[in-house]
């Protein structure tokens, strides 16, 4: 098990902590920042498991042990690169104007950052890395929505929500992007090789809900397009339901989807 606050914590928030000063000795070879900048461009052109500790050294020209020395180990390195990429997002101070604006700032730049760095797709955000990027990505979503006015019980609640469901869809989509490098097939060719399945196996009689659609013409785009449909879809219903319990929204009876 890592040590967590004496590895990761001050790695993570290493620009917070006045460098030493360095009276004797040799001036260091490297940064943690070279460090994880590397590994981010490793895993970027190659993907995560390519960014090895081994792998990173060899690209800075060093050796093996010698990167020990600034970073334990790979889990710390994979934690590193994550908070280094989510607080390459300019998020701080949150934008101005309505929640909703601010919530699709934010929505935007998390596409953005998958899309640039799909690997961040086989990272876990269960237990994701508490640093200054991870916690500038909490914060701006919770300032959004505490302009709402909602109740201090459902304010947490809400921010989790719509985080959650705006990386589910960003990493599906990069998940997308990693498949199609991996198999040179993009998800619509993966579904055409697998029409031979309607044809032969596909019972309309068990299906009827789904038959129904396809005959009125409801399966007509493609699989990417399905699946930005529903996230546009989704988002706009989660943030008219979250928006209709504030306080001001009841008070005046306005029905924001209208």
């Amino acid at each position: 098990m890592t040590d967590f606050t004496g590895r990761i914590l001050p790695l993570l928030w290493r620009r917070s902590i006045p460098a030493p000063d360095r009276k004797t000795g040799r001036p260091a070879r490297l940064t943690i920042d070279d460090v994880v900048a590397t590994g981010i461009r490793v895993a970027d052109r190659e993907g995560l498991d390519a960014a090895s500790m081994a792998r990173v050294a060899t690209e800075l020209a060093v050796g093996t042990m010698t990167l020990y020395g600034y970073v334990p180990s790979r889990p710390e390195l994979i934690d590193l690169m994550v908070d280094e990429v989510l607080g390459s997002r300019d998020l701080l101070p949150p934008a101005p104007g309505d929640w909703r604006s601010r919530i699709l700032r934010y929505a935007e730049s998390t596409f953005t950052i998958y899309r640039e760095h799909p690997w961040l797709a086989r990272t876990s955000q269960q237990r994701p890395p508490i640093g200054p990027g991870m916690l500038a990505d909490r914060e701006y979503v919770l300032a959004a929505i505490s302009s709402l006015g909602l109740p201090t019980s459902m304010v947490n609640t809400a921010a989790l929500t719509i985080a959650a469901w705006i990386a589910g869809a960003a990493r599906n989509e990069a998940e997308g992007i990693l498949l199609r490098r991996a198999t040179g097939e993009t998800n619509d060719d993966w579904w055409s090789q697998r029409g031979e399945l309607w044809e032969k196996w596909f019972d309309v009689e068990s299906h009827p809900a789904m038959t129904a659609l396809w005959n009125a013409g409801g399966f007509t785009r493609g699989a990417d397009e399905q699946a930005r449909d529903a996230y546009e879809l989704g988002l706009k219903l989660l943030l008219d339901g979250i928006e209709a319990a504030s306080p001001a929204q009841q008070t005046s009876g306005t029905d924001p989807r209208r």
